[in-house]
């Protein structure tokens, strides 16, 4: 028997709802999915949805009026420079009838994607763009065709470029525009951002809600801000979160705002009940997690310093934005309680329907040095602030690509955590995948995923679905194309960009197909011990902070 299979008995398990499992050779119990379900309501429970999710901005050729183009184009061509040009990313425009193929190879129930706000709406006070919504009306027309859920996120980390136009260094302090609006963190330009971005969600609900019933409204809303307001990483490049921190919570607070105001925009315009479930609309948001671990000069810590630290950073990221959603409440200062309010929320108006879950990785954090007298903690950010960092546990587990460690029973524990911090909220995995040129540890990655979110469900947590980031291999921001996360491979070398199925693409095509992980898929690629070696060519001290063991 494979080492990380588990062993079991020839008993077979009933797991009610959830499924069955049955003793069979070389791994644990076979695990067996219902058919999909909706993404919340009653109807959904037990059910579970196979899916794959992707990104417009990282995906999609000719954007560009999009933050991201300007943020990455050559100073040549008007751009700031930073990082790798997203140039015609994936091709997805042009490939958009064939990946429907890949979803349809793979026998997904669903795919999780975003309509290009800048394509659709490139100029603030002009028309939406017909022959970009066109588009669109065809690519949700075949998905629905194929029997493949459309499940559409509103804002996923791109903006047209006039929400804030980062080139206009010289007008400062920024006046909005019609040209720009100042960002998120605005203090007089962010009302507009929130109406345009609910117009515009509204119109989609309008247009979609016959064929679409399930929504988000914001993809990874803590990182997005800290990426791209806070450090200064994306796009517009705002360093906020050091020293004085009031701009940065402001965005915080305004981006809560537009999740609510997405919402209702929603609510209001799809009155449509697509799949008979009683429902028109589910309406959720997805947040990053990540198994945050107290950290003092790259170990792990017990200093009561370091444990608050990473106390304050899981409240930060998994929770300040449920709460503040689910009772109105906005926590300021972040020391746990509320001293604000979100505008028309409360208790008994809550504005979120479902969940999402998206886990990649284990952090290390520590109170050793604060970013301010808020943000009373410093994350792992290789290789700018080092101390933080934790190696490895088992080197194999490092994502080289990423800088990070992949730690799986991690996503067994967020799920747990929320289910019992949230009882009757629906989650759904809506992203979890690893980079690597390996295709037996996309495979690893795939089984042991699903075997800790069966462990979450087998305690109680209302899991229904997920999708693996991602279908095929992208522009990864800050990390341009060396990353591959994708179940297939695209090769931006070659005419029309070819897609080509990864070993992990078999793997859960295999368990999408047959409803199934077998209990001999587990033996293979199950357990939580060594992965298969990913090989790397460390640079510097840069890959020595998350890829090797002290």
């Amino acid at each position: 028997m494979h080492t990380r299979g588990i062993v079991m008995s020839s008993l077979i398990v009933l797991i009610g709802a959830n499924g069955a499992c049955s003793s069979e050779p070389n791994g644990g119990p076979t695990i067996r999915y219902a058919t999909s379900g909706p993404i919340a309501g009653p109807a959904g429970e037990g059910h579970f949805t196979f899916g794959a999710a992707t990104a417009a901005m990282q995906i999609e050729e000719d954007q560009p009026e999009s933050d991201w183009h300007y943020f990455t184009a050559p100073t040549s061509a008007g751009g700031l420079g930073r990082g790798t040009f997203v140039d015609d990313a994936s091709r997805a425009i042009a490939n958009s009838e064939g990946d429907v193929g890949l979803m349809v190879e793979l026998g997904l129930d669903a795919y999780r994607f975003n309509m290009s706000w800048p394509r659709i709406q490139p100029t603030k006070d002009g028309a939406y763009v017909e022959s970009a919504l066109a588009h669109y009306d065809g690519f949700i027309d075949s998905l629905v065709s194929a029997g493949i859920k459309p499940v559409v996120t509103i804002h996923h980390f791109s903006s047209p470029i006039w929400v804030d136009d980062f080139r206009n260094v010289d007008a400062m302090p920024c006046v909005p525009s019609a040209t720009d609006l100042c960002g998120w963190d605005s203090e007089t330009g962010a009302d507009a951002i929130i109406a345009e971005v609910a117009e515009y969600a509204g119109m989609l609900a309008a247009r979609y809600g016959d064929q679409v019933d399930e929504w988000g409204t914001l993809n990874e809303p803590v990182n997005y801000l800290v990426a791209s307001y806070g450090a200064g990483l994306f796009p517009p490049g705002k360093g906020l979160i050091i020293g004085a921190p009031a701009p940065m919570i402001r965005a915080i607070k305004n981006y809560i705002r537009a999740h609510v105001a997405i919402y209702d925009a929603i609510k209001a315009n799809d009155l449509v009940d697509a799949d008979g479930d009683g429902t028109a609309a589910w309406v959720g948001l997805s947040l990053n997690h990540l198994a945050w671990t107290a950290t003092r000069q790259r170990y792990p810590s017990e200093d009561p310093v370091d444990l608050a630290a990473r106390d304050r950073i899981v409240y930060a990221y998994h929770r300040l934005f449920v709460d503040s959603v689910r009772t109105g409440g906005f926590d300021s200062d972040l020391d746990g309680t509320a001293d604000d309010a979100i505008p028309g929320v409360t208790a008994s108006t809550p504005r979120l329907d479902w969940l999402g879950v998206q886990y990649y990785a284990r952090v290390g954090v520590t109170g050793q040095f604060r970013l301010s007298d808020i943000f009373a903690f410093t994350p792992c950010i290789p290789p700018l602030l080092t101390s933080a960092c934790t190696d490895v546990a088992e080197e194999s587990h490092c994502v080289p690509a990423m800088e990070y460690e992949y730690y799986e029973a991690g996503l067994y524990e967020v799920l747990v955590d929320y289910a019992q911090r949230y009882p009757g909220l629906p989650l759904t995995v809506t992203e979890s995948g690893i980079a690597t040129d390996v295709g037996r540890r996309r495979s690893e990655h795939i089984v042991r995923s699903l075997e800790q979110i069966e462990r979450a469900r087998l305690e109680g947590a209302d899991v229904r679905g997920y999708y693996h980031w991602s279908l095929f291999d992208n522009f990864e921001w800050i990390q341009g194309y060396a990353p591959r996360f994708g179940l297939y491979t695209v090769d931006r070398t070659q005419p029309g960009y070819p897609r080509v199925a990864t070993d992990g693409a078999r793997t859960y095509g295999a368990i999408v197909r047959a409803r199934t992980l077998s209990s001999s898929q587990r033996g293979r690629f199950g357990g939580t011990g060594p992965m298969t070696p990913e090989t790397y060519v460390p640079v510097g001290d840069f890959d020595a902070y998350a890829c090797r063991r002290l």
